[in-house]
């Protein structure tokens, strides 16, 4: 029988801490499998409906249309483009795992990761954080910033500022990362050369709950700490 000090240790109570993270997780998994479904559903009646208005447009109305695609292409304003020297992936896989996950990015911007998130509500942390926890941060929208010992402590204060501010944000060290600064979300991820660079400023605008988050409105907080 487990004594009274080995119930209340840190250790224990971590673990319960993660377990109920996890629960808590997987209440909110089903329930964003039951909108989905509802949500499709809805989308396929509308399509259905539209369908038949669709049909009866007229060969004038085609060719109007024709007209008007045959005008000048707006481009995509610079606010909303891609960053340049951005990197992307697509395909990332979401499962949850309970082991280390060997990425073939670093840091890493997607893929299986751990079932709990680390705390990403502005959250800035002065050691190394699992990147299984944080990977699980990034599909809730969050931006990761890391940087190693290269980076300029002008730089690393600026930055910690930035994310202090930014709800869906965390930064931490990761010595083996190949650059000084590098920002990360859910698939996306750029090499900036200072807090000063002005795509950093783009980088948290797009990507901070942005388009290529996974599970939009998943929290921040609740998480776990190091």
């Amino acid at each position: 029988m487990p004594s009274t000090t080995d119930q209340n240790s840190p250790s224990a109570g971590r673990r319960a801490k993660l377990e109920e993270a996890r629960r808590r997780e997987r209440g909110r998994e089903r329930r964003v499998r039951v909108i989905t479904i509802t949500a499709a559903v809805a989308v396929v009646a509308a399509l259905v409906a539209g369908g038949g208005y669709l049909m009866t447009k007229t060969d004038g109305e085609d060719e109007a249309g024709a007209k008007a695609s045959a005008g000048p292409v707006t481009t995509g304003s610079p606010a909303t483009g891609p960053l340049t020297g951005e990197r992307s992936w697509d395909g990332l896989t979401q499962n949850h795992v309970e082991t280390p996950v060997d990425y073939p990015m670093n840091p890493p911007v997607g893929g299986d990761h751990d079932p709990v998130w680390m705390n990403c509500d502005a959250d800035v942390y002065t050691e190394a954080i699992p990147k299984e926890n944080a990977v699980h941060s990034m599909e809730h929208g969050a931006v990761w910033v890391t940087y190693n010992s290269k980076a300029a402590t002008d730089d690393v204060a600026a930055l910690t500022e930035r994310v202090e501010a930014t709800p869906y944000s965390l930064m931490s060290p990761l010595e083996d990362q190949a650059d000084p600064l590098i920002l990360s979300a859910w698939g996306k991820q750029v090499t900036v050369t200072s807090a000063t660079d002005p795509r950093v400023a783009r980088f948290f605008t797009k990507y901070v709950q942005g388009a290529q988050t996974p599970e939009p409105g998943a929290p921040c907080t609740g998480g776990i700490a190091k």
